[in-house]
């Protein structure tokens, strides 16, 4: 169901039975050697696996957030925190105006948490809604595989490297890339984010196989799922 393949008909039908929708949450930003649009990519994608049987529309994806620590990198297009709570409030001002009252954001990017916050204030302006943020990969079953299978994994890392954010005829580093200082990482300007991790990754293998990813990939639909059978308030 996603929004971008329906008509308005179909929407205003489907809102006779359901108020439920669903908003993924991405970024432009490097990761690497894999797409600048790793974030939006993913988020929409599990949302859209997670909704398919379900038939709840996916909205498309805010595909631009708040990255102002990779801005040295070409291609990362980082939101103002105040540009983007306006961007997602109008969003969801325009969802409850059009009859969705239980709202979904599945964020793929943690620079984007203060919409996290935002919703809940959005929810008290809007007592008559409920809104779910969920940050796909980190949620408790989703992180808990990834860290079954390796413990040294983030940012551009091999966790966010599945066959549908990798580049046609990439060759990828086959070296466990040591962890980043992060907190120095934070302190640093973008000259110095990008002199820092080089290439992009913050640590880790850059890629493990195709069956270890898709066993992440099915808890992560299936925790992203649950939240939209579950309970609502």
């Amino acid at each position: 169901m996603r929004v971008s393949e329906c008509n308005w008909q179909q929407i205003e039908a489907y809102l006779k039975n359901d108020d439920r929708a669903i908003l993924p949450l991405g970024s432009t930003e490097q990761h690497a050697q894999l797409s600048l649009s790793v974030d939006s990519i993913l988020s929409e994608r599990v949302a859209v696996e997670a909704a398919e049987l379900l038939g709840i529309p996916v909205f498309p994806v805010v595909a631009y957030g708040i990255t102002p620590y990779f801005l040295a990198f070409p291609g990362t297009i980082s939101l103002r925190q105040e540009t983007y709570i306006r961007i997602v409030r109008d969003i969801l001002d325009g969802l409850r105006l059009q009859g969705f009252r239980r709202i979904l954001i599945v964020n793929g990017h943690g620079g984007n948490q203060p919409a996290g916050s935002l919703a809940a204030e959005w929810m008290a302006d809007n007592p008559d809604t409920s809104v779910k943020f969920h940050n796909w990969w980190n949620a408790p079953q989703t992180f808990a595989k990834v860290q079954e299978i390796d413990t040294v994994a983030s940012h551009a890392s091999w966790m966010e490297n599945f066959a549908w954010t990798r580049l046609p005829g990439t060759v990828f580093p086959t070296q466990q890339k040591p962890m980043v200082d992060l907190a120095l990482m934070r302190a640093m300007s973008p000259a110095g984010v990008k002199t820092l991790l080089g290439d992009g990754n913050f640590g880790g293998y850059y890629k493990r196989s195709d069956e270890e990813m898709q066993a992440i990939w099915d808890v992560a639909v299936k925790e992203t799922r649950a939240l939209l059978e579950g309970a609502w308030a």
